[in-house]
């Protein structure tokens, strides 16, 4: 078996809209891991750089060796130490899918020290283990546009190839914890409302794939999500209408934010400038990316020992 091996895994946007908790899509920005295998008995090492290089444990707490840890025990039902190499071009906190990105690097490289035991399925399993849920892993696993969910101990996953496009992506220095975003929503659903959402996620897929702009002008709104959660994002309605103004077919929360994600056919760069100058005229200083849609999902570079 290798003792080596080293995985590149893209970012990802969740939700799109109205795809609560099930849509995702990759992102061309990637974080890369190496993992080399070492005795039980040796502590682990860890070396990080790039993105929240001053704020990654550099222990055993870390959350890429804490999923290596998990595929082992899932696995061979032994643990492993490891040395841990990884360069981060994902933000932390962002609403890109970093936490999902360190999940499935563990994983995925874990699972080639041990010779491929698992599919990709399996990872998605115990990816969702870890995660709590698939919308996020899903996408960095398989690329492309994902529909993911789980119903008790089973997961299902439908990826879709998309074709050659880009995303706009801004960060905004907002940060917004896992437990604000959740306790923004609403605890009842009005059943108008869960219409809404339903009607527009087969629009919402369908405009994706077949890069139809108008389409997803009207079907990548929501009223599960959003509503409540724009008000964790400063500047939010500004935003949306800058990028609108500036050619956006559609605008959403990147996952349960702070980033916003605009869809559209052509302009990404004045898109992108225009949601950077909306943000910073509320005082919120934010980062721009143009990013193409990541059709691979997590692939290993290196195999090798």
């Amino acid at each position: 078996m290798p003792s080596r091996v080293r995985v590149v895994v893209p970012a990802t946007t969740a939700n799109l809209g109205p795809g609560f908790d099930c849509l995702g899509l990759a992102l061309g920005l990637y974080n890369t891991v190496e993992l080399i295998a070492m005795p039980a008995e040796e502590p682990v090492q860890v070396e990080a750089s790039g993105e929240g290089e001053m704020v990654v444990p550099l222990d055993d707490t870390n959350m890429i060796l804490q999923a290596a840890q998990h595929l082992y025990q899932h696995v061979v039902a032994e643990p492993r130490s490891f040395k841990l190499i990884s360069n981060n071009t994902i933000p932390l906190s962002s609403g890109m899918g970093s936490s999902a990105s360190a999940t499935v690097a563990g994983l995925v490289a874990a699972n080639a020290l041990l010779g491929g035991p698992l599919d990709r399925a399996g990872l998605l399993a115990l990816a969702t283990e870890i995660e709590g849920h698939p919308d996020n892993a899903a996408p960095a696993l398989y690329g492309g546009l994902t529909v993911a969910t789980q119903s008790g101990a089973d997961i299902y996953c439908r990826a879709h190839a998309m074709p050659e496009s880009k995303i706009v992506v801004v960060m905004p220095q907002i940060k917004i914890s896992t437990q604000s975003a959740r306790e923004a929503l609403s605890a009842e659903v009005p059943l108008q409302d869960a219409v809404f959402n339903l009607s527009r996620v087969p629009f919402v897929i369908e405009g994706l794939l077949q890069q139809d702009y108008a389409t997803l002008s009207w079907a990548m709104d929501d009223k599960l999500h959003q509503p409540y959660r724009r008000e964790l994002v400063t500047g939010f309605d500004t935003v949306v209408a800058a990028a609108k103004e500036a050619g956006a077919a559609a605008v959403a929360l990147s996952g349960a934010g702070p980033s916003v994600a605009a869809f559209a056919p052509a302009n990404h760069q004045m898109i992108a400038t225009a949601m950077q100058a909306a943000f910073e005229s509320h005082g919120v200083p934010a980062r721009p990316f143009v990013l193409p849609v990541d059709r691979q999902g997590a692939a290993i570079k290196l195999v090798s020992g």
